[in-house]
């Protein structure tokens, strides 16, 4: 030891280091026997309360990966483009002109289950700060989430708190809400999924990093004090839930949006005025303090000594094992050059905000800790950021060896009542009743708003504009991990590329069950290769992402669900298009072929009740060349609007853009009835202007099939093979507008 201060083994009537051996405490912290003799052996001594304590936080999966990491490395993260592939806090995209844009998908799962309004709260809140931590602005936000039934009381609590907490943190933060995707499946009820992603604009010039180099440079902790909320959270949030015990409330985190608009603006104020004195900048996620200080040295290979009687506390007596793994909200940890310490004290205490050093950078390679000057903790840096990583064995599911090759047949004896079931269900219904409290248009540079195909986003001074859009099925890769998520990356491409933009990127959120089970850790094997199969194809790296494991109760997983996040630049604003149809007379024609394909559909979900059969088969070389005509004809002004198709079919993408333009459409399709549910990928609904229609039609070729025209009546009209179904639009809208805010009344 260093100085005159000496090793302390027990704090507060902590247990004393053979107490932690005999109780096995650690295994109540996530730590399994093996790991804790490793650290023995390691340290050649028993490690005290605190630092097993530290190693806990530090070796959850959810702060080191240890199970799932041997998969992730697989990931395509390097392109013309990356500025910044994954390690830091979010991944940077160069977009021209010395710009880039920044993005990062985080999951708030386990919180959002035992404290919606909470939970999903501090969910928006940490995302930001891995934006804002890298030097960027945040300009967006969007949610991707996973609910049981609505004919459960509980589970409508569980979406009444997670969407006010979204919406009660963006909108009083000031970044709009812009978009997001929702679907309810039984077995999310017992395990939600609440995934959000922030998108943010910066000078290239700013970028940050967190890491902590130079000897005796200042470790500087600036935001809200610490408190006793979260304590070990990372270790919550790597673990599976059960009906027989009462979920850790203490886990979950408390924010502060307004004391996070403080620390933002303070934040991005210090890096555009003296950024030649910050050499590094962190947000206390998961793990705390603890995670943000140790990472950033081990990332420079350097060492670190925190004095913990200067951080900044908000509760009384709290332990060092408190300070180090609480996750408290609001919280940022900055390196600053020796000496130059003040002008960033003053500039965060300006602000209302505590900034305090608590420590300095050393060469020694040891992650040191101070409490009542006596040392409390004294570890390799290395080996406490470095978790012993796990290859599992993985086995693919039985339940896919025994899937029928058979597609699933609708009954659609009566096709009006049917469209009118499907449209109520939801997943389909319109989400107007959830994201109507969101404010999306708060900085004032949303230029398309939730409810279509992507959102865009104005890159203020130029001409530029960010599509953004979070995407997945999980029902498809409950059938085929591997194809269902190609069609993730896929449909989220789409989307993107729908309101004229360029697809240029990818964040995932990565949502799964226990790893430990051969099944599951098969699924997110097969699921990382299909996303870096299309992710190629489409040049869209994989820059950033999540992983949230161990979501599942009573040993009932949730699907595999890994969440794509995609980002797009659209080079001229003028040219974007959105879902709505927008004059009378226009030709409506679909791009792409529609082939029997119910497996995993969401008639088959609401006919049959459960998901079963082989997926349908997914083309890739059909996908990307939908993807260039409808990118090809938006650049050449061909389009009036673009739609993907995707969940529900074709009759729900009609009904989508119907609505949204409030005009009708006459169509007729030399199909059976049953393909207007068909959920066929690789497909587009677009109209085009009759001045227009010789132009697309010469570049679609055979890609696309006109079959009817936009009308300015209240009649939906569709002929198919079988009979004309006639709908009142007005009344049909009313279902699919309603349908979703009458359930959460049930």
């Amino acid at each position: 030891m260093k100085g005159n201060r000496r090793m302390t083994t027990v704090t507060n009537n902590e247990l004393t280091p053979e107490q932690v051996r005999d109780s096995k405490i650690y295994t109540q912290w996530g730590l399994t026997e093996a790991e804790y003799e490793l650290i023995v052996s390691e340290l050649k001594r028993l490690p005290n309360f605190t630092e097993t304590g530290i190693f806990s936080g530090m070796w959850s999966e959810h702060v080191s990966y240890k199970k799932s990491k041997p998969i992730l490395r697989k990931f395509w993260s390097t392109n013309e483009r990356v500025l910044q592939g994954p390690g830091e806090g979010a991944g940077i995209l160069d977009i021209g002109d010395g710009q880039a844009v920044v993005f990062k998908a985080e999951s708030h799962n386990h919180p959002s289950f035992v404290e919606p309004y909470e939970g999903a709260a501090t969910g928006v809140g940490g995302i930001l700060r891995d934006i804002f931590s890298m030097g960027a602005q945040p300009i967006a936000v969007l949610d991707s989430l996973r609910f049981g039934e609505l004919d459960d009381a509980h589970t409508r609590h569980i979406v009444d708190g997670v969407i006010a907490g979204i919406a009660g943190y963006g909108n009083a933060i000031g970044i709009p809400t812009v978009g997001g995707e929702i679907s309810f499946d039984p077995v999310y009820a017992g395990n939600p999924l609440v995934n959000v992603m922030a998108v943010g604009l910066m000078d290239q010039a700013t970028m940050q990093v967190g890491q902590a180099k130079g000897v005796g440079n200042s470790i500087i902790y600036v935001g809200a004090k610490t408190g006793r909320d979260g304590i070990n959270g990372a270790s919550f949030a790597s673990a599976e839930f059960s009906t027989a015990h009462e979920s850790d409330r203490s886990a979950v985190q408390v924010g502060d949006p307004f004391l996070e608009k403080l620390v933002m603006d303070a934040t991005l104020q210090a890096v555009r005025e003296h950024s030649d004195i910050i050499v590094g900048i962190q947000d206390m996620g998961a793990a705390g303090l603890l995670s943000s200080s140790s990472e950033m040295a081990a990332k420079a290979g350097m060492g670190i000594t925190l004095n913990l009687d200067s951080v900044p506390q908000r509760e009384t007596n709290m332990t060092p094992y408190e300070l180090m793994l609480s996750e408290s909200q609001e919280r940022m940890l900055l390196v600053v050059k020796r000496g130059e310490e003040q002008a960033i004290i003053d500039l965060f205490q300006a602000a209302d905000l505590d900034a305090v050093i608590i420590g300095n950078v050393t060469d020694n390679g040891r992650y040191i800790l101070t409490f009542d000057d006596e040392i409390v903790a004294d570890v390799p840096i290395d080996f406490l950021t470095h978790a012993p990583k796990q290859n599992l064995p993985m086995a693919e599911p039985k339940r896919i060896a025994g899937f029928s090759s058979a597609q699933f047949e609708p009954a659609v004896n009566d096709v009006k009542q049917t469209i009118l079931d499907l449209i109520a269900q939801p997943t389909i219904a319109s989400k107007a009743a959830l994201f109507r409290h969101f404010d999306s248009m708060v900085r004032a540079d949303t230029a398309i708003k939730p409810g279509g195909d992507a959102s865009l986003v104005r890159v203020r001074g130029t001409k530029k504009a960010l599509a953004m859009t979070t995407d997945v099925n999980a029902r498809y890769l409950y059938l085929d991990p591997f194809v269902g998520a190609q069609m993730a990356v896929a449909e989220a491409a789409r989307n993107i590329v729908a309101t004229g933009a360029l697809p240029i990127g990818i964040t995932d959120g990565l949502n799964f069950g226990s790893p430990d089970n051969p099944e599951v850790y098969y699924e997110l094997d097969q699921a990382v290769a299909g996303i870096n199969a299309l992710a190629k194809q489409l040049n869209t790296p994989i820059i950033s992402g999540n992983v949230s494991l161990y979501n599942e109760t009573d040993g009932q997983a949730i699907y595999p669900t890994p969440m794509i996040g995609m980002v797009g630049l659209l080079s001229d604003i003028t040219n974007a298009t959105t879902v709505d149809f927008k004059h009378a007379g226009d030709s409506i024609y679909v791009i792409g072929e529609t082939n029997d394909s119910f497996n995993g559909s969401e008639i088959q979900k609401m006919q049959h009740g459960e998901l079963t059969g082989q997926l349908f088969a997914f083309d890739d070389s059909a996908e990307i060349a939908a993807q260039k005509l409808v990118y090809s004809a938006i650049s050449k002004q061909l389009l009036s609007s673009a739609h993907d198709l995707s969940e529900g079919g074709l009759i729900v993408g009609l009904l989508e853009s119907s609505f949204a333009g409030d005009l009708s459409f006459d169509v007729q399709t030399k199909q059976a009835d049953k393909y207007l549910f068909a959920e066929t990928p690789s497909r587009f609904v677009v109209s085009v202007a009759a001045e227009k229609a010789e132009a697309f039609e010469q570049l679609a070729g055979t890609q696309a099939t006109k079959i009817g025209i936009v009308t300015d009546d209240d009649v939906l009209k569709v002929v198919t093979t079988n009979q004309t179904i006639m709908l009142s639009r007005t009344a049909t809208k009313k279902v699919y507008q309603e349908s979703l805010a009458c359930q959460l009344k049930a």
